[in-house]
C-alpha cells in the first residue's frame, strides 16, 4: 500500500551526555545495519525485545522495518557517523487506526544515553501529525529499562500484567507535564554540549600569525595572557612558537584532542579546518570568520553536526569565562571582561564590547559571554539554560536580531526568569511589510507588537537601547525589587524634583503624596522651609544626618514602594562638610525596598555607588534614566507575583472535523485563499465560537426566505454580499443594514448584484444585531513566532484607532486576562460607563478556543473576528473570515538543533 504520510526530514538531537545523533526514517537501504543492530544484542538484551534469545529474529525484524512505505508505519533511527545507535518504529492497529503498537531497541553499550527516549520523542510527534492518538507496547515484566523509558516520557501511561507480560497503553496527548519532561531531558543533553565550549581543558587557535595585527593573534594573546589554566595551542604550519605559545602544523598533529578550538583562518579555509577538527574529535568550535558564501556555510554546519561539534558564529567576537578554575577570554575585544555575575550573549561583536564594558565599569561583571554572530547552532536559549544551571549566573542579558524558536525560547525564559532577570535589547523592532497584509489582523500584527508579545509573556525586560539595558541591570542586580508602582521622589533641589517627578509618571509610575503621619515625621527631621509633598522638598539646607533619616523613613514606610533621591550639589553642604550622597549610602544595611539617586551634574549615564555593608546603589545622570529603571523593575516584580498561567482545555472542540475541512479545502485549492462564509461558520462551529444566525443567498428568492427566517424581534436584517477574496466589506461598500420589509431586502440584493456583477457570488443574510460594545478579535500566524492572537476595539475604525493587544499563542489564563485588560479601551468592558460589565466569561472563552485553532491548524494564516459584539448577556461574532495556507505542521517544542 502507497505511504501518504508526509515525509520529515532528517534532524540532529542532542543525547543525554551532550553528543550529537542523526534522527531520520529508515531507509530499504539501512536493512544490513539494522539486522547488525539486532544481532549485536546480548542474548538476554535480544529476549527482552523480541521475548525470544534466538538470532533468527533479527533478520526477521530488520526485513519489517525495510519493507516498502506503507501507511500505519513509521520507523525512525538514530545514527552517529554512520553506525545505527537505535530504532523506534509504530504499527497502526488495523481495526483501531488511532491506535499503533510502539517497539523500540538501542544498541548494546548504549543504554542510559537517552537514545531510546529522544527516538520515542520523536515518534510521538510524527505519529500525533499522523492522526494516531495513542501508543500500545508489550514488554517483559523484567524489561525494567523499557518500562521506565514509558513512564517517564511524562505522557499517561498504563499497566496491565499478564503473566510474565506486561501491556502498556500511552495516551499521546501533550500536556504541561510531557513538555516539561522533555525540557528537563533537553536542558541536560544542551548543558552537556556545551560543556566543551565553555569550560574547556584545552584550546587551539587556528589562523593565528606570527605578525601583530591578525585577529588570530589577538584571540590567542588574549588566551594566554587572560592566564588559561589549560593546555593552549597554536595551529600554523610556518612556525612552531607563537607568543611562547606551541603552534603545530595542523590540528591533526596536536599532541591531544582540544575540546576547543578557535578559527580565525580565511573565510575559504573554514569549511575543510571544521572537517579536520570533526574527524580529530573535537568538540567545540568558535569561527570568528567571516564572509562564508552560502557553500562554505552549509559546508561548516554540516561538518559539525556529522562530527557532534557545537559551534558559535561565525562572524562572531568569540566567547569568555571567568569562573574560576575554567576562567578563559576568547575574545578579541580591547580589554578582558571583569569576573562577575551577569551572563552575556550577543549577536553583533559591537554591542557586546559595548556590555562588557558596561558591565565592568558597572563592577557587575560578566560570568560568561558569547557573541554568536550568525547563529548557525549556538542560540540565545543554549545559553540560558547554561547561567540557569552553571551556580554563579545570577543576571542574564541578551541582544538577539534573531530568532530560531521563539516558542522553545518563551518556554525557557518563562522558567529561567523566575530565578534571575533576563533582560533584552528589542533590536529590529519595525516590519513596515506588514502593513501591506490583507486583514485587520495581519495589518494590527506589527513585528514590534510580536515580540513585544514574546517578552511579556516570557517575564524578558525588554529596552530599547543597550544603555537603557545597563541602566536597568545596574538597578535589577544591586537592589531589591519594588513591591509596586508607588515611589516617593526627596530632592535637595525643587528643579530636580520637579524633573524626577515628571519621569516617574511618564514612565508609569504612582507618586503620591506622603500620609499626614508620614509628612510630619519628614517634617520634623528637616530644615524650615521644607515641604513633605511628593517630591519631598529637603531644601539646600538639608544636612547630611537629616536626608538620611528621612530617606530611612520613606524607605521603611508601608505606602512607598521606592525612594528616588534627587540631589544636586550645593555651596551650602560643601561649607558645613555634609556629603549627601553618602546620606544615601551610608547604613544600617540593606534595605528591603529599592533606593536609587539621579546626580544631574554625573558624567557617566549609571554607576553603582557603594554601600556601607558591601551593597551598591545606583547613581544615574538623568531621571528619566531612573524612572526608566524603576519601571522595569516594578513590571518585573508584578510578573513574579503572578500564579504561573496554564493553558486550559476547551470543551466541545472537534479538532478532527477541523483538520478535515481545512484539508478539503486546500485539497480543492492547492495555494490556500479565503473560506467562504459556510466554511468559515463550520470551522468556528468546530471550536465552539458563537456566532450570529445566518443563512447564504445566491438569488433575490433566496434572501428574501431567509430573511423571513432570520428576523430578529424587531424584524430588521442585514445582507452582507461575498466574493472569493473580499476582506473589508465595509471598505467596498458591500453591507446594507437595517432592512425592513421584503421591498427593502429586494433593492438591496439588486444593488449588490448590479454593482459587483461578476465578482459576487451570493450574500450573507443575518439578523441585525443587538446594541452593545464591537470588538475584535484575531490571529496571524507569524512564519517564525507562530500564531499571535490580536484583540481590542472592533468596527470600521479598528485600523485607524490601532487600540489592540496581543499575545501568542497558546495562551494561558493570564494571556487572555492581559489581552482583555491592555487595550485602551478596556475599562467599556467592565461598566465604566454605567451599563454594568460585559460578558467577560463569555470573551475569554472566545480568545481561548481562537487561541487553540490557531495551535491546532498550522494551516491557519489570518483568522480575523471583526465584530465581535460584547453584551453583559453575551458574546458574539458577527463576522469572521478566515485565510488558510498549505503549511505542514511543526512541533515547535521537539528537541532537535537548529
Amino acid at each position: 500500500m502507497k505511504d501518504d504520510t508526509p515525509h520529515r526530514p532528517a534532524v540532529h538531537a542532542l543525547l543525554t551526555d551532550g553528543t550529537t545523533v542523526r534522527i531520520r526514517a529508515v531507509e530499504p537501504g539501512d536493512h544490513d545495519q539494522l539486522e547488525g543492530l539486532y544481532a549485536e544484542m546480548s542474548p538476554d538484551n535480544r529476549r527482552l525485545r523480541f521475548f525470544s534469545a534466538g538470532s533468527r529474529s533479527a533478520g526477521l525484524a530488520a526485513d519489517s522495518v525495510c519493507a516498502l512505505a506503507r501507511r500505519g508505519h513509521r520507523a525512525l533511527l538514530a545514527e552517529r557517523a554512520g553506525q545505527v545507535l537505535g530504532l523506534v518504529e509504530y504499527h497502526a492497529d488495523a481495526d483501531a487506526p488511532h491506535t499503533a503498537e510502539l517497539a523500540v531497541a538501542v544498541a548494546d553499550g548504549l543504554h542510559h544515553r537517552g537514545v531510546g527516549t529522544l527516538l520515542v520523542e520523536h515518534l510521538v510527534s510524527a505519529a500525533r501529525t499522523d492522526g494516531i492518538t495513542a501508543f500500545t507496547a508489550d514488554a517483559l515484566s523484567d524489561n525494567h529499562e523499557v518500562l521506565r523509558l514509558f513512564a517517564d516520557l511524562g505522557l499517561t501511561a498504563t499497566r496491565h500484567f499478564d503473566g510474565p507480560e506486561v501491556h502498556c497503553a500511552i495516551d499521546l496527548h501533550v500536556d504541561e507535564t510531557y513538555l516539561t519532561a522533555s525540557e528537563a531531558r533537553g536542558r541536560t543533553a544542551d548543558v552537556a554540549s556545551l560543556e566543551p565550549l565553555l569550560k574547556p581543558r584545552s584550546i587551539a587557535v587556528v589562523g593565528a600569525g606570527r605578525r601583530p595585527g591578525s585577529v588570530g593573534r589577538a584571540l590567542l594573546h588574549h588566551l594566554h595572557e587572560d592566564g588559561f589554566t589549560g593546555r593552549l595551542f597554536a595551529v600554523n604550519p610556518a612556525t612552531t612558537s607563537i607568543l611562547g605559545v606551541p603552534s603545530y602544523p595542523c590540528v591533526g598533529a596536536l599532541p591531544v584532542v582540544p575540546d576547543l578550538v578557535i578559527v580565525a583562518s580565511p573565510a575559504g579555509t573554514v569549511p575543510a579546518v571544521a572537517e579536520e577538527c570533526g574527524k580529530a574529535g573535537v568538540r567545540a568550535l568558535v569561527v570568528v570568520s567571516a564572509g562564508l558564501d552560502t557553500e562554505q556555510a552549509e559546508a561548516l554546519l554540516t561538518a559539525c553536526r556529522t562530527h557532534g561539534m557545537r559551534l558559535v558564529g561565525p562572524n562572531c567576537l568569540g566567547v569568555a569565562n571567568t569562573a574560576p578554575g575554567y576562567r578563559f577570554d576568547a575574545t578579541f575585544a580591547a580589554a578582558h571582561p571583569r569576573a562577575g555575575t551577569a551572563g552575556v550573549a550577543v549577536q553583533s561583536g559591537g554591542i557586546g564590547i559595548a556590555l562588557l564594558e558596561g558591565l565592568s565599569r558597572l563592577g557587575i561583571g560578566v560570568s560568561t559571554f558569547a557573541s554568536l554572530g550568525d547563529k548557525y547552532d549556538v542560540s540565545g536559549n543554549d545559553l540560558l539554560q547554561w547561567w540557569e544551571s552553571d551556580g554563579h549566573t545570577d543576571l542574564a542579558l541578551l541582544h538577539l536580531e534573531s530568532f530560531g524558536n521563539p516558542r522553545a525560547f518563551s518556554r525557557t525564559a518563562r522558567r529561567v526568569t523566575r530565578r534571575m532577570p533576563v533582560l533584552t535589547v528589542d533590536a529590529g523592532r519595525t516590519d513596515a511589510g506588514r502593513r501591506a497584509a490583507a486583514s485587520h489582523t495581519a495589518a494590527a500584527a506589527t513585528g514590534t507588537m510580536t515580540r513585544q508579545a514574546l517578552f511579556t509573556q516570557a517575564g524578558v525586560t525588554a529596552t530599547r537601547s543597550v544603555g537603557e539595558l545597563l541602566e536597568a541591570a545596574a538597578l535589577l542586580h544591586a537592589q531589591p525589587l519594588p513591591a509596586g508602582t508607588r515611589v516617593t521622589v526627596l530632592t535637595n533641589a525643587g528643579g530636580a524634583g520637579v524633573l524626577a517627578a515628571d519621569a516617574c509618571a511618564e514612565a508609569g509610575l504612582t507618586l503620591n503624596p506622603p500620609s499626614p503621619e508620614l509628612a510630619d515625621h519628614l517634617l520634623a527631621a528637616l530644615p524650615a522651609g521644607a515641604s513633605a509633598g511628593n517630591p519631598v522638598d529637603a531644601t539646600a539646607a538639608v544636612t547630611e544626618d537629616a536626608l538620611h533619616t528621612c530617606v530611612e523613613r520613606l524607605a521603611g514606610h508601608p505606602s512607598v514602594d521606592a525612594v528616588l533621591v534627587a540631589l544636586v550639589p550645593t555651596a551650602v553642604a560643601a561649607a558645613t562638610g555634609d556629603d549627601l550622597v553618602r546620606a544615601v549610602t551610608r547604613g544600617p544595611g540593606r534595605r528591603a525596598k529599592p533606593v536609587i539617586v539621579v546626580r544631574l551634574e554625573q558624567d557617566l549615564p549609571v554607576t553603582l555607588l557603594p554601600v556601607t555593608d558591601g551593597e551598591a546603589i545606583p547613581s544615574y545622570a538623568e531621571p528619566q534614566a531612573a524612572a526608566r529603571a524603576l519601571a522595569h523593575a516594578a513590571r518585573r516584580a508584578a510578573w513574579l507575583a503572578r500564579p504561573v498561567g496554564t493553558v486550559p482545555d476547551p470543551d466541545d472542540i472537534d479538532t478532527s472535523r477541523a483538520h478535515a475541512l481545512a484539508d478539503d479545502f486546500l485539497a480543492r485549492q492547492s495555494d490556500g485563499g479565503w473560506l467562504d462564509p459556510r466554511a468559515c461558520a463550520e470551522l468556528l462551529s468546530c471550536y465552539g465560537i458563537p456566532q450570529q444566525p445566518w443563512a447564504w443567498a445566491e438569488s433575490e428568492e433566496d434572501a428574501v426566505r431567509a430573511a423571513q427566517r432570520l428576523r430578529g424581534t424587531d424584524g430588521r436584517v442585514v445582507l452582507k454580499a461575498h466574493w472569493p477574496g473580499l476582506v473589508h466589506k465595509s471598505l467596498q461598500h458591500a453591507v446594507h443594514l437595517d432592512l425592513r420589509d421584503e421591498a427593502q431586502i429586494r433593492a438591496a440584493f439588486q444593488d449588490l448584484r448590479t454593482r459587483f456583477e461578476g465578482l459576487m457570488t451570493g450574500v450573507v443574510v443575518q439578523p441585525l444585531a443587538s446594541r452593545g460594545t464591537e470588538l475584535f478579535a484575531g490571529v496571524v500566524q507569524d512564519g517564525v513566532f507562530g500564531p499571535l492572537v490580536v484583540f481590542g476595539l472592533g468596527g470600521t475604525a479598528t485600523e485607524v484607532l490601532a487600540d489592540h493587544a496581543a499575545r501568542l499563542a497558546p495562551l494561558t489564563g493570564q494571556d487572555v486576562h492581559d489581552l482583555i485588560t491592555a487595550p485602551r479601551c478596556a475599562p467599556l468592558l467592565f461598566g465604566t460607563q454605567g451599563g454594568g460589565p460585559l460578558d467577560l466569561e463569555g470573551l475569554e472563552q472566545v480568545l481561548h478556543r481562537l487561541s487553540r485553532m490557531a495551535v491546532d491548524l498550522p494551516q491557519l494564516a489570518e483568522a480575523d473576528f471583526n465584530p465581535v459584539l460584547a453584551t453583559p448577556g453575551g458574546i458574539t461574532v458577527l463576522d469572521a473570515r478566515i485565510r488558510l495556507l498549505p503549511r505542514r505542521p511543526q512541533d515547535p517544542y521537539l528537541r532537535r538543533l537548529r
